[in-house]
Formats: C-alpha cells, sequence, structure tokens
C-alpha cells in the first residue's frame, strides 16, 4: 500500500508551483499525494489529513508565516490525537528558522534549491 502525503499551502501565499512539483515527484516516487490548493488555514489542512488518513503532511510556504503556520498545523494534529502524523515543510524558509521549526514538530525543511531526488529519499526513510 502507498504511503499516503496530504501536500497542503497554508496562509495567503498564492504561488503554488513548487508544492505541485514536489507532489509529482512524490507520486513518481510510489506516494499516494493528495493536493489540497491554495489558502488552506491549518484546520483545513488539518481536517482534509484525518479525512483522508495520511501518514504526513507536507507544508509549502514562501510568504514567511512558516513560523506561526507551520507549527499550528503540528499543535492542532496533537489536539485531534493525530501526532502521529509526520509533517515536514518547505518553501522560503531561512536557515536561521529550521531549527525553531524542528523543534515545534516540523520533522525536515527544505528550502530553496533541494533536489526532489533529497525530498524523495527522505519521504521514503522517514515514512
Amino acid at each position: 500500500m502507498p504511503t499516503r502525503i496530504l501536500i497542503a499551502k497554508p496562509g495567503l501565499d498564492g504561488h503554488d508551483r513548487g508544492a505541485k512539483v514536489v507532489a509529482r515527484a512524490l507520486r513518481d516516487a510510489g506516494c499516494e499525494v493528495i493536493y489540497t490548493g491554495l489558502h488552506q488555514t491549518p484546520e483545513q489542512i488539518v481536517d482534509a489529513a484525518l479525512e483522508e488518513d495520511v501518514a504526513a503532511v507536507g507544508l509549502s510556504a514562501l510568504s514567511g508565516a512558516h513560523m506561526t503556520l507551520f507549527p499550528r498545523v503540528v499543535e492542532l494534529l496533537a489536539e485531534r490525537d493525530a501526532a502521529d502524523i509526520v509533517v515536514f515543510g518547505g518553501g522560503i524558509v531561512p536557515e536561521s528558522d529550521v531549527e525553531a521549526l524542528q523543534a515545534k514538530g516540523i520533522r525536515a525543511v527544505f528550502g530553496p534549491g533541494t533536489s526532489l531526488q533529497e525530498i524523495t529519499d527522505w519521504v521514503g526513510e522517514n515514512l
């Protein structure tokens, strides 16, 4: 059974090309990928993750709101007894924010220039 992953764009960020490229790469690597589209709230993302019974949620942010939105998804999953769902992120995330995000439960952060192979390898090794 393929690993089910939800790819989501939280917040007001209107650019989803990178998220779609990652979603396609994960699909090509054998994962079942659900893409929620633009402008999702953390609550909508968690609802979709639970409805779709995913193993992981991949978040993409280019708007600078990653320090608020990414941890909120982790918090909501914990509140809904779904802390076992792995959350990872990517987009325009300054290197100086990565450690703080990981301390808040984001398992991995992939910045600009990360190869698709690195992302799919990480997913294969961690899910």
